[in-house]
């Protein structure tokens, strides 16, 4: 047997069928099969006769074997059979980040936890004195769970002939992994994995909030720490997996659950793409076959591989377009002569807006005299005399009754307690009428905010002076303390710092579930500040407090 009679259907070493081919990487050729004895499927890495890599990808199964983070797909069996050298690895269903990242960036969040679970498997790792040695976008498995999995621990790099690589160079390239999960670019001179570089400016490259606007500060810096040379504002570099995890465990937290919405974009992405009733798909005419041999179809791209390439180009994208009803002609492409021409001109549309136009100031004109009547009939009432109040110049408030529209909000961390921001991407995840999406504040150690500040929350902007009556917040997690505030001076203005707003309801110690935040009396504001003052433990041991909704009721 040699690496050109591998194909599906064959048996490899009386037990691994051979399914698919899942890649070819310098002449080795990567398969999906299946394991006859223990009935589950794997990937079969498949060297040729002869191959100098052979001893290589010996050697680095056995420190594979090492690896004993479940976030890595382990080796279970490397060997030769009829001369042909193959590794048989752990099979994982999902997407590759390098596809995810095809579709666009991650949110802060998801970026953060994606590389801090990275992080922690690299520092268990790097720990028995091993590395991963080719830490890509392609190595990274996001499962349908949207658990996290890392592909071809010290066997990929002997694929690649890249040599066994150092944890410094596990950590940098997880710095870019970082850097392109947040802005949806490389940071590198050239195009790589499908994304194209990143822009630098004075043969520095920027920073990822440079790069994309909403990336939070706190994943900034982490990332200018991780690939900044030197970092900037003189931070000492971040050149360990350990050092990375607990800087990025103070951001997303220490849980190993995926972050709101991960499962879901790992859904859509394995979607071509759904199309509703009135638009159809037409199909781009494909380039000849040179091959009539049927090819296998690849419906997932598990394990970080890409289907692989044919000798032409692939056929163009098909893509959905609306339906548009054909125009009603004689067969020469002109209106049949009984077609009704389209009734009214702009001349009768003139006349008629002029008409609404001159209604319009009828009504006006009868509202002046009317007030002007009822005027007149309050100061003979009064004896003539004339108020001495002043004239008002705040701005009429919104009428009272249902709810308010926030048409703005900003998260509230102010310094220096605070570090400036709390994920403002997430902020409006509050008032999108969704209780599936969420904002989340960061970790804590302690239930009172570790005791570094009063406490965080969002600013609510209602667009003018409105009058609250109750503010409805959905949490989550138990014993949630938070409060409602309202601006000390001007309601017109927000507040820079927490002395400058002051409390008007209360509620301690919360189950999971709707708060209501009732004022003693209807407030007239124009921004509300919903502000937690005790958060709930989450799962890693750390304090979170979690918003889903938001609602005001005038």
């Amino acid at each position: 047997m040699s690496n050109q009679t591998v194909s599906p259907g064959a048996l490899l070493a009386g037990r691994y069928r051979i399914a698919e081919l899942l890649a070819e990487i310098d002449g080795a050729r990567v398969w999906r099969a299946v394991d006859e004895v223990l009935s589950r499927a794997v990937v079969v890495d498949v060297l040729p006769v002869g191959d100098p890599r052979t001893n290589l990808l010996f050697d680095a199964a056995r420190r594979a074997a090492a690896a004993n983070d479940p976030r890595f797909l382990r080796v279970l069996d490397c060997d030769m059979h009829d001369g042909v050298t193959y590794c048989v690895r752990e099979w994982a269903g999902g997407r590759s980040l390098e596809r995810m990242l095809g579709t666009g960036p991650l949110t802060g969040q998801q970026a953060g936890w994606l590389a801090r679970e990275v992080s922690e498997a690299l520092e268990n790792l790097h720990r028995t004195g091993y590395a991963h040695g080719a830490i890509s976008p392609a190595t990274v498995i996001i499962t349908d769970a949207g658990a996290i999995k890392v592909v071809g621990v010290a066997t990929e790099a002997a694929l690649r002939s890249s040599g066994a690589g150092s944890p410094e160079e596990d950590v940098h390239a997880l710095g870019e992994l970082l850097f392109a999960s947040l802005t949806g670019r490389w940071p590198g001179p050239a195009p790589a994995w499908g994304l194209q570089p990143a822009p630098v400016e004075h043969g520095r490259l920027l920073s990822p909030r440079q790069v994309r606007a909403g990336v939070p500060r706190s994943l900034d810096d982490i990332s200018d720490r991780l690939l900044g040379d030197p970092p900037r504002h003189h931070a000492p570099p971040i050149t360990s997996a350990a050092g990375l995890s607990a800087a990025l465990s103070g951001v997303v937290g220490s849980s190993h659950e995926p972050p709101n919405q991960m499962d879901e974009t790992v859904q859509v992405a394995r979607q071509n793409g759904s199309i509703d009733d009135a638009t159809q798909v037409v199909p781009q005419p494909g380039p000849p076959a040179l091959d009539p041999t049927p090819q296998p179809t690849y419906d997932a791209e598990p394990n970080g591989y890409r289907q692989p390439q044919p000798a032409y180009n692939a056929a163009a994208e098909t893509r959905p377009v609306r339906r548009q009803p054909p125009p009603p002609s004689n067969g020469n492409g002109r209106r049949r002569h009984d077609e009704p021409k389209p009734k009214g001109s702009w001349g009768g549309r003139i006349l008629i807006l002029l008409a609404i136009l001159a209604l319009l100031s009828v009504i006006a004109m009868a509202q002046f005299l009317l007030k002007g009547a009822m005027n007149n009939d309050q100061d003979n009432n009064s004896g003539g005399a004339k108020s001495s109040a002043p004239p008002q110049t705040s701005t009429t408030p919104s009428a009272t009754g249902g709810q308010a529209k926030i048409v703005g909000a900003k998260d509230f961390d102010p310094k220096p307690d605070g570090n400036g921001e709390e994920h403002p991407e997430d902020v409006p995840n509050t008032y999108d009428g969704k209780a599936s999406t969420t904002w989340t504040t960061m970790s804590y150690s302690k239930a009172n905010l570790g005791g570094q500040k009063p406490g965080v929350g969002i600013i609510y902007d209602l667009g003018a002076p409105t009058t609250v009556s109750k503010v409805a917040v959905a949490v989550q997690g138990d014993d949630t303390s938070l409060q409602l505030m309202v601006p000390k001076a001007d309601p017109n203005t927000s507040p820079t710092t927490v002395d400058g707003w002051k409390p008007v309801a209360t509620q301690a110690d919360q189950p999971e579930g709707t708060v209501n935040l009732t004022p003693s009396a209807p407030t007239e504001t124009r921004y509300v500040l919903v502000w937690l003052t005790k958060l709930p433990k989450d799962s890693g041991g750390k304090y979170r407090g979690t918003i889903s909704e938001v609602s005001i009721q005038k």
